[in-house]
């Protein structure tokens, strides 16, 4: 199983996906289903390999492990101990093998699916003869054929969808998560956790079981028990003990087990998503790193030379050098070599300017690199949530799989900063649809409670334009900004903010009875 697992892991690590044909320029339906089909198939085979994995004990693989030769007994000789002990050490190699094998499936299978959620978000195939829209998945389920019979369909892409292609190629298809960590840079890596901050920000603990252990006599015994309840029963434990016990039992004390959600509660997902908005953040900094130091840097060469030599020593590894003494001699190498260029004085004291641009160039690095890829994903979670109904976000899956169906306040509050200066920047050089938008927490409430008090109506909305309805009549952007950056029309955004103005609340019983009665009726 080990063996079967990480060749095909290695085999798709070998494939390379061609998303040439999948940009705006192109509309070519074959070369999608290619893709999709194919990040399709391999899920199937990766989720029927954890299956078996799961059967075979793969999910706690040294549980099964009994500590033989730990300690010296009085009928064991020592040879039988030693023979013990090393086999001990095979059984644990293989458990680990296992554990770690076990792992790399679970990563892979996260992986595909953040990348069949960004293709399914991204396209609309379309039928020729009665303009039928379908998600992907549905078309393929349909054997690619329309309910009006017709096989002839176009590719079109859904340009107000959640989708964001540029991650695919970074993500740990191969579930070789620990290669791509590796390669991260130094911000990369304070990136990559401000974003892991970002999806595992933890909402208020909620109860999720409660636990009475009561007492009760059956047949003249009396007897102890312990009730474990599901959290719909936090509030009315009493009655269902009664209920199953008769009103003769006795609670003698409560167990609450609370658990505390993240926004996106599986840590695979986490790792992954992080790793991939990161590495296309690297992408993103390295095509216009010089532009931007160029603006800021004073004297950009002088930072140059001083990073060549640095670079250059640190590669020297001299014979006649013992390892004790390396760093002392490349330091002092280092030092004679800036001297020698005027780059630092004889007290060891660096040029001033230099120091200066130092300084300027790591702040850009922690201020505007390492907030690439946190800016990014807060952005396409945001649209998301305001994109998106409450009934699609729990039936369908998406970008970001296990990601919760809303958030309450102490999750929304990564939603806080807007990060202006990132988003200006991305807006200028990369052409992005993006907005600084203050308060964005806010907005998210305010959606979340429009959600709540239009359930149940049967009211048909466009959530795609409601998102940025919603941030239009919230913010000082004009309708042309909220539209560029959500890919919407104006006119279907005007439409949807007065959809919202003639939604109310019912204030008079004789109202609020009519919408139960329709509510009952539905």
């Amino acid at each position: 199983m080990i063996t079967e697992s990480e060749k095909f892991l290695n085999e798709i690590e070998k494939e390379r996906l061609d998303l040439t044909n999948l940009k705006e320029d192109f509309k070519d339906l074959e070369s999608f289903l290619e893709i999709f089909e194919l990040l399709k198939g391999n899920l199937d085979k990766l989720q029927d390999m954890k299956e078996n994995m799961d059967e075979r004990g793969y999910t706690a693989p040294f549980r099964s492990l009994n500590r033989y030769g730990s300690r010296q007994r009085d009928d064991v000789d020592l040879e039988e101990l030693g023979e013990i002990s090393r086999y001990n050490q095979i059984f644990r190699n293989t458990a680990s093998a296992k554990k770690n094998s076990f792992d790399r499936v679970k990563y892979a299978i996260s992986a595909h699916r953040i990348a069949l959620g960004n293709l399914e978000e991204y396209a609309k195939i379309r039928c020729k003869e009665c303009g039928k829209s379908y998600r992907v998945s549905s078309f393929l389920d349909a054997g690619k054929v329309c309910k009006c019979g017709s096989e002839d369909f176009e590719f079109r892409i859904n340009h107000s969808g959640i989708h964001r292609l540029e991650i695919i190629p970074y993500l740990p298809l191969s579930g070789n998560y620990m290669v791509l960590m590796s390669g991260l840079t130094s911000w990369g890596r304070e990136s990559f956790k401000r974003v892991l901050n970002i999806l595992k920000q933890q909402r208020k603990g909620v109860v999720k079981t409660v636990t009475p252990i009561v007492k009760y006599k059956e047949n003249g015994r009396t007897i102890t028990k312990r009730v474990p309840l599901d959290s719909e029963f936090a509030d009315s434990y009493e009655d269902e003990v009664r209920r199953r016990f008769g009103k003769g039992v006795r609670i003698e004390r409560l167990e609450f087990h609370r658990t505390k959600p993240t926004i996106i509660n599986d840590k695979h997902t986490c790792t992954n998503l992080a790793l991939a908005y990161v590495k296309h953040a690297e992408d993103i900094a390295e095509r216009h790193a010089d532009e931007i130091f160029e603006e800021k840097i004073k004297d950009l060469d002088n930072l140059k030379i001083y990073d060549e030599i640095i670079y250059s020593v640190n590669l020297e590894t001299p014979e006649f050098i013992d390892s004790a003494d390396l760093e002392d001699w490349r330091s002092d190498k280092i030092d004679k070599s800036l001297e020698e260029l005027g780059l630092i004085d004889k007290l060891g004291h660096l040029d001033r300017k230099l120091k200066k641009d130092l300084k300027e160039r790591d702040k850009i690095k922690s201020k505007i690199f390492a907030d690439i890829a946190p800016t990014l994903i807060l952005w396409d979670i945001s649209k998301y949530y305001l994109c998106t109904s409450q009934d699609r976000r729990k039936r369908y899956g998406s970008p970001f799989p296990y990601i919760r169906g809303d958030i309450d306040r102490q999750q929304r509050k990564v939603f806080q900063n807007p990060h202006t200066q990132v988003v200006k920047l991305l807006q200028d050089k990369e052409k992005e649809h993006i907005l600084a938008v203050p308060d964005m927490d806010l907005l998210l409430h305010k959606k979340f409670k429009f959600e709540g008090n239009i359930k149940n109506l049967n009211i048909k909305l466009n959530y795609a334009a409601l998102g940025p309805a919603i941030v239009f009549t919230n913010s000082n952007y004009g309708i042309k900004d909220v539209s560029y950056a959500f890919k919407v029309g104006e006119k279907s955004i005007k439409r949807e903010i007065a959809n919202m103005k003639g939604i109310k609340k019912p204030n008079t019983k004789r109202s609020r009875d009519f919408i139960d009665l329709v509510k009952n009726k539905s």
